[in-house]
Order: C-alpha cells, then structure tokens, then sequence
C-alpha cells in the first residue's frame, strides 16, 4: 500500500552542500513518521513520476544556489523541460510525465529549495547549509499540518 506522503530528496552526498536533499530526507527518515514515505536519489529521473502514484501530497527537496536563505518553499505545477539534457529533470517535469503517463492532474506538490553556497567534490555541507537545513527542517512540521 502506498502511504499518502512522500518526501523526496536528491543530491551528492559528497559534493557539500549538495548533501541538502540526502540530509533532509534522513532526518525526516529518523522522525518515524506514519503515513510518510521517504526517498532519495542522486538525481531526478522521468521515473521517479512512477513514486507519485497515489499520493495525497509530494514535497520535493534539494539544495540550491538561488534559494533566499534559509530556504524557500512553494507549490509547484507540471511543465515541460526545455533542458536538452536527461542530467536536469526538474521536479515540474516530473509531474508533466506523471500527467502524460497517467491521463491526470499528479498530487499537489511542493519543492522545498534549501540554500547551500558551497558544492566542492569531497566537502562536507557547510555551517551555513547546516543552519539552513535545520530551519527547513522546523517548517517542515508547519507543512505536513497544512491542508493540500
């Protein structure tokens, strides 16, 4: 049975701040949550439309240069990608293949873009990303107690 709340996170653990989404999804993972389910991957894929089937709410997450620190949280719609490449699947054309593959709207879904400044290959998350994923993580209660 699928439960009605995923959280899924992606990023390079080893790559800084990239670690973010991986964290976030970890700690949200130790929460024990009912009714929540948690994933991660390295990357978005077209697959992953596949993990929104019978959701009642989706909350994408992953660290971003452009964010306002602490982090920035809002509702997303399906779009198409005008990437050329398969290596920058948003999370907005994740949910344009869920519409294509299953002929319907996908759940409401929200993207949570933590801010991150640094993203060397081998570095650990910075202080700053650290602060920043921490308030994440404490808007994180007020969005699971919102209505979809």
């Amino acid at each position: 049975m699928t439960v009605p709340v995923l959280v899924f996170g992606w990023g390079n653990p080893s790559r800084g701040d990239d670690a973010l989404g991986p964290l976030f999804v970890e700690a949200v993972m130790a929460m024990a949550l009912p009714g929540v389910e948690c994933l991660t991957d390295f990357q978005l894929q077209v697959e992953h439309a596949l993990d929104l089937r019978g959701r009642e709410r989706v909350l994408f997450v992953d660290a971003s240069s452009d964010a306002t620190a602490p982090f920035t949280l809002c509702p997303i719609e399906a779009a198409r990608d005008v990437s050329y490449s398969s290596h920058a699947v948003s999370p907005q054309s994740i949910l344009q293949v869920y519409r294509d593959l299953e002929g319907e709207a996908p759940p409401p879904c929200w993207q949570l873009a933590i801010r991150g400044e640094a993203w060397t290959l081998g570095s650990a998350p910075g202080n700053a990303a650290l602060h920043n994923l921490k308030a994440a993580l404490r808007a994180f209660d007020d969005w699971l107690d919102m209505r979809a």
